[in-house]
């Protein structure tokens, strides 16, 4: 057993006298779906509903004497240093995006109690670390990186150790969200060569991606933080020490919109509450289906801290990825019986979403703004060959993003 492993056990075993192992549960819905044997790894069920008390916890449990550590974190390394803070009565000073969910802060107040102080800073977590860390040196407290540190990453690797002993084998697959590359990089360093890892990116994340093609740590351009728990602009250097043997083939980049189809799936058909980078592992297992067939797959549902407020913006961004929703613009003659020959037109299972429309005197055709919900993306043709033949002109504006800002 290497350094590594002998310390990633080390670590899962002192952990234990703060929370038990999360569950390792076969899911028969997936397994039935993709033809294999699919386990679940639910860190959305650790006492912060993330992963992330590991790093904190085996991080903190070796500064001994250090009474003030601080953060920077956009929600789940926040709450495992304040619950941390809490269970060993010191002191944590935790620096937040100011585009978190609500959720997320309270419940890192409410763990931390009167242990922690939250600052809010910048838009971006990039913008919140620089700031972060400034005022670390500035008041001499220690320094808790969410990924770039040695010993979150042997915390995090504690995972791996419980999926081995949980399973009672060696899984085939196992697929693992990045964000900054402590979880990732510590579960495959404990597996090695004797488990295939693949990793799993939001499209406005990629930075494994970005680093795997540079063949060093690169800064994104640009990051969605709408998969806020791995919307990270630039890989962890130590992370990416761990990683840069790794495939280009193996990193499994995906959409937001495409996320929030698993989210709500895991929702209705489990009951499952997943946040967008826990529901990563899970949406990916769909591009590798012929791969993993047969096979025994571990999927990390990395967190469960979702904001409800955020419900209705995942479920619209899951219908209009499945197909199932659109929005076009009409050119509506403004003459009595236009509106209702429209009507006409829309097939049993179409239902309309939104409707904005006024009349204007002195024209001729009026734009109507419309949302049609349906139940199969099929529908669709029809409606559109029908609109085609009546001749009523319209413009699809579902997949255009600087209207969808602005109308949607």
């Amino acid at each position: 057993m290497s350094d590594f492993m002998t310390r990633a056990r080390a670590a899962e075993q002192a952990m234990r006298t703060v929370f038990p192992a999360t569950p390792l549960q076969r899911n028969a819905h997936l397994s039935e779906k993709y033809d294999a044997d699919i386990w679940l790894k639910r860190e959305d069920l650790s006492p912060v509903r993330s992963y992330k008390i590991r790093g904190a916890f085996n991080a903190m449990r070796k500064q001994q004497g250090q009474d003030l550590f601080v953060c920077a974190s956009a929600g789940n390394h926040a709450q495992g240093v304040a619950y941390m803070c809490k269970h060993m009565g010191v002191k944590g000073v935790i620096f937040m995006p100011v585009t978190t969910p609500q959720q997320k802060i309270q419940k890192t107040r409410i763990f931390g109690g009167d242990n922690v102080e939250i600052h809010l800073t910048g838009d971006y977590f990039d913008h919140t670390l620089a700031a972060a860390q400034e005022w670390c040196a500035q008041q001499g407290g220690y320094f808790l990186s969410p990924f770039d540190d040695d010993d979150v990453i042997e915390g995090q690797a504690s995972l791996a150790v419980e999926i081995e002993e949980q399973l009672g084998r060696l899984p085939d697959h196992v697929v693992l969200p990045v964000g900054g590359g402590g979880m990732s990089s510590g579960v495959a360093t404990w597996f090695g060569d004797r488990t295939h890892c693949l990793f799993v990116e939001p499209a406005g994340g990629a930075c494994l991606r970005g680093a795997l093609a540079a063949g060093h740590p690169v800064s994104l351009d640009k990051v969605d933080n709408f998969v806020d728990g791995a919307a990270v602009g630039r890989i962890g250097d130590k992370p990416f020490q761990l990683l840069r043997d790794r495939h280009l083939s193996d990193v499994i980049v995906l959409s937001e919109d495409r996320i929030c189809t698993t989210m709500i799936e895991m929702l209705n058909v489990e009951g499952i509450v997943l946040e967008p980078a826990g529901a990563l592992a899970i949406e990916a297992v769909g591009d590798v289906q012929s791969f993993v067939r047969g096979k025994t797959v571990v999927c990390v549902t990395s967190g469960g801290n979702f904001d409800f407020e955020r419900l209705p913006e995942v479920k619209e961004r899951a219908q209009r990825y499945s197909g199932v929703k659109k929005y076009f613009i009409l050119r509506l003659p403004q003459r009595p019986g236009a509106l209702k020959e429209f009507l006409n037109i829309l097939g049993p299972e179409d239902d309309i979403a939104r409707f904005e429309y006024m009349k204007k005197s002195a024209r001729n055709f009026g734009s109507v703004l419309i949302g049609i919900e349906t139940s199969k993306p099929d529908n669709f043709l029809r409606l559109f060959a029908h609109l085609d033949d009546v001749g009523f002109v319209y413009t699809d504006i579902t997949e255009d993003e600087t209207l969808a800002q602005f109308v949607i």
